[in-house]
């Protein structure tokens, strides 16, 4: 992730029942939005860490601790696995030879398979630098932007990019819904303003 690059380079780079929304009687009966999606069976899913789900800013900061660790080390993939919700997906914006981009959606496993050896032979330290959040009722939207580097010591990351990450509250705890992302390269580099302090997310 970013290590992003490194996805590129090398391939494409749940805990508890996940929460069903409640609809309250605000919508007549027959309208579209009342009618409940069976829920997403999260029963064989590995159960989340508490502290890593109990706010937005928890999930955020447990996802980059997640995927982090320098080389040789492993990591808890099921710890990343237990953030999203079931069907959770990552999609890495790719840009194109003859312009624009496309897109190259991953599940959790197709994302850890294509990188789990490259990351722990090489080491990814990805860190978030700077972070705006969007959200209304039980959703949310933070514009993550995040250095990855080889090792903790590293004076200067080799990749960098931002994040659209989508969220939900689910009641009794946080969710990743997914996760989009475009990395930085000489022809779209980061904004400053993508790059100043942290930004609390909305309560």
């Amino acid at each position: 992730m970013r290590g992003k690059v490194a996805w590129m380079g090398c391939a494409l780079v749940c805990a508890g029942g996940m929460v069903v929304a409640q609809h309250g009687d605000v919508m007549p009966p027959d309208h579209p939005s009342t009618v409940r999606p069976a829920p997403n069976d999260a029963s064989s899913a590995p159960a989340a860490r508490p502290e890593d789900v109990a706010s937005m800013d928890a999930i955020i900061k447990a996802y980059y601790d997640a995927m982090s660790a320098g080389p040789g080390e492993q990591r808890d993939w099921d710890r990343l696995r237990s953030l999203f919700v079931p069907g959770g997906r990552m999609l890495a914006a790719r840009a194109l030879p003859q312009g624009g981009a496309g897109v190259w959606p991953l599940t959790i496993d197709d994302y850890i398979d294509a990188n789990r050896k490259y990351f722990e032979r090489g080491g990814y330290i990805e860190r978030e630098v700077a972070r705006r959040v969007e959200s209304f009722g039980n959703i949310a939207q933070a514009w993550s932007t995040y250095e990855a580097r080889r090792t903790e010591h590293d004076p200067e990351p080799y990749a960098r990019g931002i994040y659209s990450m989508h969220l939900l509250q689910g009641g009794t705890r946080w969710w990743i819904v997914d996760l989009y992302w475009d990395y930085e390269r000489p022809d779209a580099q980061i904004p400053a303003e993508y790059l100043g302090p942290e930004v609390e997310q909305a309560p």
